[in-house]
């Protein structure tokens, strides 16, 4: 189902390049060519055939989109990515700087000095 939603992503998108491309970015396009009016034999200006199908383009690659995060791999169960590649951080030992450490006296007793150097 992801491989589907991925190639119905790149096929709409290079769609979407190319109407983008052909459009003349001052509303000219491919209708500058017939500069007789906005009907020529019955038909609608290019230009707007143009828009409806760039809209029509960019709302399917964003309903794609979404139903490929919706419906992906990830939805229902764990698989790959960075999940699993982020491991819990080790428990680290708890410092209590008031108790003693191992294998010494909670209250050493003083050295003596000798003072007879």
């Amino acid at each position: 189902m992801t491989t589907l939603f991925i190639i119905l992503i790149i096929l709409v998108s290079v769609i979407l390049a190319f109407f983008v491309l052909i459009q003349n970015p001052k509303g000219g396009g491919l209708s500058s060519g017939f500069a007789g009016g906005s009907n020529l034999m019955g038909v609608q200006r290019t230009g707007d055939f143009l828009e409806k199908g760039t809209w029509t383009l960019v709302i399917a690659l964003m309903v794609f989109s979404l139903a490929i995060n919706i419906l992906g791999p990830s939805a229902g169960t764990k698989s790959g990515g960075l999940s699993e590649q982020i491991e819990a951080p080790a428990q680290a030992p708890s410092l209590n700087l008031n108790a003693p450490a191992q294998g010494q006296q909670a209250n050493p007793a003083p050295v003596a000095q000798d003072s007879s150097k």
